[in-house]
This record gives structure tokens, sequence and C-alpha cells, in this order.
């Protein structure tokens, strides 16, 4: 089962984080050639920009290996 987190800077509208999710989602399915839109969960999580350096950064780094361009 796919999951998807998305990590982002707060103060985007609520109208564009479900679109974003809606089309992140989508393209899982197609590509993964699923049809229940159930199974893959996307998750939106809003950091602080001032936060994102001791959050995000060390997440990324540490997954590295996981990590896809």
């Amino acid at each position: 089962m796919p999951y998807v987190n998305i990590k982002m800077y707060p103060g985007r509208p609520e109208e564009l984080k479900q679109e974003l999710a809606r089309r992140v989602r989508d393209t899982v399915l197609e590509l993964c050639n699923l049809d229940d839109p159930e199974i893959c969960p996307v998750v939106i999580e809003e950091v602080p920009r001032e936060d994102w350096q001791a959050q995000v950064v060390p997440e990324i780094e540490a997954r590295a290996a996981q990590r896809y361009p």
C-alpha cells in the first residue's frame, strides 16, 4: 500500500492542498496500477519555515539512500 507524506511551509490555501493531494494520489494509483484510492493516503504536514532546518532536513539526510530526485 503506497503512503505519501508531503511536508511544506504553511500558508497555502486548503483548496490547493486538496488538489495537490488528489493529483499525487491519482498519479501513484495510475503508475502502480491500483484502483482503490483508499489504499493510498496522502498526508500534508505543514512545517514552519523556522523549523524546517531542525525538523525536516535531518529526516531528508537520514533517508538519503531512499530519496528519489
